[in-house]
């Protein structure tokens, strides 16, 4: 395993529920690519590695192993990409784990997002309501429409934007951006990426769907943040919201866009 040079968060902690804020450029748990053969030690270091080493007992908390063999997942209840940051909810034990995945899949859980999108919307607030499938032109990534192959999965984003404008003052001239807040009402692979994309305003530093977009906003990873997200806690414990705090890029941005508004 990588020595642990990361620092991880906690925004919430109980007997049965972690809830943590993730760094950008960090991995949720490994993907099979990420297995060394052999001796199963991960290629880098993910926050799967860091709840097992922090939380050693979780490694029974989760979904069976399966066709992925070893990949440990310990009571990961839902997924982040690498370069996206924001809140992480995490169950202690399996009954937990059963009730946080049942709110998932009956799309019980409020979860907003921020972002930093290239373009003006023509629509304060809008509704991207467009199925996902897998894409015909990037191996890891997805589409909509034609470009799409195989099951196409409902999908559904909300947004409203937040203030527009553009890095003047930056050296990369990418024109005018977005700043939005995105409700996801499904939780499809990349789905605020892809519908961004769909419509011609991809998030900016995003090289899977605008590889060959200038970078803009000082931003050097994908520029989406997950800001909350709202559930029922088990054991009737009510129902919580739980908020990451925008990290410093995203400050950063919120300064440069708004001295051009």
């Amino acid at each position: 395993m990588i020595k642990n040079k990361i620092q991880i968060p906690i925004i919430y902690e109980d007997d049965h529920v972690l809830v943590l804020n993730k760094p950008a450029g960090i991995s949720v748990h490994p993907a099979a690519g990420h297995r060394v053969h052999g001796n199963g030690k991960t290629k880098e270091y993910t926050v799967a590695d860091w709840i097992l080493k922090k939380y050693p007992n979780l490694v029974s908390v989760g979904e069976p192993k399966g066709r992925e063999g070893d990949i440990p997942r310990p009571g990961i209840v839902h997924r982040l990409d690498k370069e996206t940051s924001g809140v992480l909810v995490v169950a202690k034990d399996q009954p937990t784990y059963v009730f946080l995945k049942k709110q998932f899949a009956g799309r019980t859980v409020a979860k907003t997002y921020r972002a930093f999108a290239y373009g003006t919307l023509k629509k304060e607030r809008g509704i991207i309501n467009k199925p996902i499938g897998r894409s015909a032109g990037a191996f890891a990534g997805r589409a909509t429409g034609e470009r799409a192959r195989g099951e196409l999965r409902e999908a559904v984003t909300v947004y409203k934007v937040i203030r527009t404008g553009s890095d003047k003052k930056g050296k990369e001239k990418a024109g005018p951006v977005s700043y939005l807040e995105l409700f996801p009402k499904t939780g499809r692979t990349h789905q605020i990426r892809v519908h961004l994309a769909s419509v011609q305003h991809p998030i900016i530093g995003d090289m899977l769907y605008a590889p060959k977009r200038t970078p803009a906003l000082g931003f050097k990873r994908l520029a989406l943040h997950a800001c909350s997200i709202e559930i029922d806690m088990p054991y009737k414990g009510g129902r919580k919201l739980f908020t990451a705090v925008l990290p410093k890029d995203f400050k950063n941005a919120e300064r440069i866009i708004a001295k051009d508004s």
